[in-house]
């Protein structure tokens, strides 16, 4: 038996990376609700009293796109003058251009040039995406990245609902699990993490983070050799815009898997899903998981490879790291067959011209029992398995 350690961390909707990725995707969520057919690849940059949008939309609408940034700053919870940055008082500059026609020529085919409807949309860009899934958790996610994200939303909720008042929008939490045979046995140390107010000590956090937060978080995964690091700097008033700048796309290994499995380094917030980073990486994670879903493997994932004005990939590839019931590449002629990765059909099998985005863009895109992700959808499950001849 072979036993490791294997690390994962996670942050609250208020650390400044995560602002500006809601602010991204409020825009693009705020588009789709009245063009659905928008090209949109917004960024956003944050600091001391500064909000920076730029990017390239093409829309026929007209939206207020400092006031949607405003409004995600409140709804955040940058309120209060005292946290330095708040909703009212902070500069927005919007610095917005079209996408590029050599883009758009490339990406979109007229309807006359194509047959098959789903041809007549490219990918995006190229690029490698990657899906994964395993039996760690019930949410077919690994146990690392799983934990991180509660400790984060319970310390947003604990705030926002009054429990514990002196929090502020920032904090961060890191959780390492110990595995033997890449099976989880349990949580080896804690590293949580809370913007507060100045008036409250150090021992109160403490104390009340382990019962409000790590306690009902980790539960069963708990033992008495579990290292607790709380607030390990000694004091964490100044956080958010004010502590450190903040840029849409720089929490790519949050998003996913927390590092356990791959990534291929495109970002997802900001962007409408022509762009195959963000679709490609949904469409992996819906294969990954069916695939898990169906028995067909404990562990698994998705590789795809895009090139930029190309509908199919060029080139699948899966990997079960020893744990397939049947070899891999009798899985990748599954997935071929199942899941069809062209752009065009990827957004209309998930339904993604829709304002789904914001409630994304903190505390991970898979594994979200909270939201209704039709990537998170194991309905392929039972056709695998029957052809697979596990039925």
């Amino acid at each position: 038996m072979t036993r490791r350690v294997f690390t994962s961390e996670s942050v609250t909707e208020g650390h400044p990376d995560k602002l500006c990725d809601r602010i991204s995707d409020a825009i693009l969520d705020a588009i789709f609700r009245e063009d659905p057919q928008a090209r949109v690849a917004c960024e956003t940059f944050v600091t001391t009293g500064l909000v920076l949008i730029g990017g390239e939309i093409s829309t026929h609408t007209r939206l207020d796109y400092a006031q949607i940034a405003r409004d995600a700053i409140r709804e955040v919870g940058y309120t209060r003058p005292e946290y330095g940055f708040t909703h009212d008082s902070c500069a927005v500059l919007v610095a917005i251009h079209e996408q590029s026609p050599d883009i758009a020529q490339a990406v979109v085919k007229a309807p006359d040039q194509v047959e098959d409807p789903y041809e007549s949309l490219g990918a995006g860009d190229q690029g490698i995406m990657y899906g994964y899934a395993c039996t760690d958790t019930p949410e077919l996610m690994p146990l690392p990245i799983t934990l991180a994200h509660k400790l984060v939303q319970r310390l947003a909720q604990v705030r926002k609902d009054g429990t514990l008042p002196y929090l502020r929008p920032d904090g961060k939490s890191q959780v390492t699990v110990e595995y033997e045979d890449r099976k989880p046995l349990c949580v080896r140390a804690v590293v949580l993490s809370a913007q507060h107010d100045p008036d409250v000590t150090l021992e109160q956090l403490q104390r009340d983070l382990v019962e409000h937060v790590i306690e009902p978080v980790l539960g069963k995964w708990m033992n008495g050799d579990v290292e607790m690091l709380i607030n390990p700097s000694g004091r964490f008033v100044i956080g958010g815009p004010p502590g450190d700048t903040g840029m849409t796309g720089r929490k790519v290994s949050v998003d996913t898997y927390g590092g356990y499995g791959s990534h291929g380094g495109g970002a997802f917030s900001g962007k409408d899903p022509t762009k195959v980073d963000r679709s490609g990486s949904y469409m992996a994670r819906y294969a990954a998981k069916n695939l898990v879903a169906a028995g067909l493997a404990r562990e698994c994932e998705v590789q795809v490879a895009y090139a930029i004005g190309r509908a199919r990939p060029v080139a699948i590839t899966v990997d079960t790291f020893g744990t397939g019931a049947i070899p891999d590449e009798d899985l990748e002629r599954l997935v071929e067959k199942h899941f069809d990765f062209r752009p065009a059909a990827i957004i209309e099998h998930l339904q993604l011209r829709r304002p789904i985005y914001a409630p994304l863009s903190a505390y991970g895109h898979f594994g979200r029992p909270d939201l209704d992700l039709p990537w998170e959808r194991t309905d392929k499950a039972e056709v695998l398995r029957k052809e697979a001849g596990l039925g």
